[in-house]
């Protein structure tokens, strides 16, 4: 059971763009994909067909529930998705105060798919540190770190070199690497943030995703980039990530044949 975490320090960068086509790039090679979302802002399941007035999800009875995949969606194919849901704001404080003081509470949860063979999971968090990111730690497999070819992300590194991210290190098995999105060798500086993190990151640095206008208008019909157009440079970009992700956690494409019916859709 494959756990990966895509976050971000900062907001604005594509991360659950970048997390949603991970998934599809996952699912195209044969596996079984959950994309998990944990961003108040539930905008995950937009990217896989999920109405805007579907507000189903499984924080709102996080805490009475104790097994969140009661909440998952299908969409079809390879994936389901797991939104965060519509919340009150007091629904909202409960949840991350349970991440926060619970230190079972997450992997309770999570208990029935964590324990799926072949499942890969992908999760999204929002920017910044946060209870539920803290709280994945030690459950996750590996985490993404979705930065931007800019100067603010740039600035943002040390940040995560130096574990100030979650005041620990963000992963305790494959490690943390990171994604460059949306760059553009068309501006000075995205190309030198891009040479200056190749240089720093090396191996670390998983892939960079070109900018790519056919990203935003996928985004916008609620299909994957690899639907909606496959001669983009950003779903090239992208399966490359994807294949690199698989390869550090062996994930053996097409071995994802699950033992029981995943969801309640």
């Amino acid at each position: 059971m494959p756990l990966v975490c895509v976050c971000s320090p900062k907001g604005g960068v594509g991360k659950t763009t970048l997390a949603a086509n991970l998934a599809y790039t996952l699912a195209r090679g044969g596996s079984k994909v959950l994309a998990i979302d944990f961003d108040v802002q539930n905008a995950l399941r937009l990217h896989f067909g999920v109405p805007l007035s579907d507000g189903r999800g499984f924080v709102a009875k996080s805490a009475e529930s104790p097994d969140w995949s009661q909440a998952i969606l299908t969409t079809g194919g390879n994936i389901f998705v797991l939104p965060y849901g519509d919340v009150s704001e007091a629904q909202r404080i409960e949840f991350e105060s349970n991440l926060a003081n619970d230190a079972h509470f997450l992997a309770r949860g999570l208990q029935t798919v964590l324990n799926y063979p072949g499942l890969i999971i992908v999760a999204d968090f929002p920017p910044g540190p946060g209870p539920a990111l803290k709280a994945m730690t030690d459950l996750a497999d590996l985490h993404l770190v979705v930065m931007l070819a800019d100067t603010a992300s740039l600035s943002l590194l040390p940040q995560i070199e130096n574990e100030k991210m979650i005041g620990g290190a963000l992963n305790h098995k494959a490690g943390h690497f990171f994604v460059l999105n949306q760059s553009d060798s068309r501006r000075n500086i995205s190309r030198d943030v891009k040479a200056f993190m190749q240089q720093r990151l090396g191996d670390r640095l998983l892939g960079v995703v070109n900018r790519d206008e056919s990203v935003a208008e996928a985004n916008a019909s609620q299909q994957s980039i690899f639907d909606f157009s496959q001669v983009s440079a950003a779903a090239f970009d992208i399966e490359l990530v994807g294949k690199r992700v698989a390869a550090l956690l062996d994930i053996k494409v097409g071995d994802g044949e699950l033992q029981a019916p995943l969801t309640s859709r």
